[in-house]
This record gives C-alpha cells, sequence and structure tokens, in this order.
C-alpha cells in the first residue's frame, strides 16, 4: 500500500467518525472536510478518485501545516482524565460530544503530609490534588492506593482514597 493509499485510509475513517478531530472547527469554517465528505455522492468512480485526490491534497495540507490535528479516541480520553479537575470552557475540542468526565477513578503515585489532617497526592496521570481538614478518622493516603474523585460543589471534588468516606479536596495542578 504506497503512502497516498494509506493516507486516504486515515481521512476515510477521519469521515466516518472513527477518529476524533481535534480541531474540528477550523477545518469545518474553510469548508474543506464538507469537500471531501461529498466527494461519496460521486457516482463515476474516475471522477469520485479525482475528488478524493483533490481533497486529500487539502486535507493533507492542513496536517502538514498544523491547522488540523487527527487523534484517536484513546488519546482523546487520556487528555480528559488529565484535564479532570479543572475548569474548562466547552470548546469541543474533543470532538462532537465533549462530555465531561463526572468521575475519575485512578492510583495515588506520590503522598506529601502538609499539615495533620491535610496531604497532597498525585495521580498516575500527573494531576495534583489536596485534601485539607480530613476527620480524625481518615487514614492517610499511601503510594499505589486507588483513589476516586467526585464533582461536588463550588469547584471542590469528593475524593474517596482506598474506599473509605470520601473527604472534599481540589486540584492543585
Amino acid at each position: 500500500m504506497n503512502r497516498f493509499s494509506r493516507a486516504c485510509l486515515i481521512v476515510i475513517a477521519a469521515c466516518t467518525g472513527s477518529v476524533a478531530l481535534a480541531q474540528d472547527a477550523a477545518v469545518a469554517s474553510s469548508g474543506d472536510l464538507e469537500e471531501l465528505r461529498a466527494c461519496r455522492a460521486i457516482a463515476d468512480p474516475t471522477e469520485r478518485l479525482a475528488c478524493y485526490d483533490r481533497e486529500v491534497g487539502v486535507v493533507i495540507a492542513a496536517t502538514d501545516d498544523g491547522s488540523l490535528q487527527v487523534v484517536d479516541k484513546e488519546e482523546v480520553e487520556q487528555t480528559k482524565r488529565r484535564l479532570f479537575g479543572f475548569s474548562l470552557p466547552k470548546l469541543r475540542i474533543f470532538g462532537g460530544d465533549d462530555e465531561e468526565i463526572k468521575l475519575l477513578q485512578t492510583t495515588i503515585t506520590r503522598v506529601r503530609q502538609i499539615e495533620r489532617d491535610s496531604w497532597v497526592i498525585t495521580t498516575e496521570e500527573g494531576s495534583v490534588w489536596r485534601i485539607k481538614d480530613a476527620p480524625m478518622r481518615f487514614r492517610a493516603p499511601r503510594t499505589g492506593q486507588g483513589v476516586e474523585f467526585k464533582k461536588a460543589s463550588l469547584g471542590s471534588y469528593f475524593i474517596r482514597v482506598n474506599g473509605q468516606l470520601g473527604v472534599k479536596g481540589r486540584r492543585i495542578e
């Protein structure tokens, strides 16, 4: 399979929805993607191929100059996990739905106690959270334990470490 055929397959996969387009708004505004989609409706195989040749060139040029980026769903999900806890505007940068994650389950990779009842924990995604004023019955978090974050009110989160009752905390990095 030559380079052009591989590029066509990538672009066709993007058009059918199996690939998320990170900068969809930039492409949609210029109509490049719609022009490529329109090629599918051409009945004559020679004309359809000529259309694909022309429009794939435009899409490839857009990826080369950085105005269009193609990312897979797994990469989008990992990015959402890394950004969990930050308040972000609805930009549709993760495809069409931009569905917000409401619960994150992950693992603690680092713990630092900053006061008798307060800790700073780091997760495997690299996010840093602060638990402050934990009740006396709260057992100190440890590296390797599971942790669950659930959105609460006013920018805070319920943080459940290793199945304990949730305590309030905030993302700080």
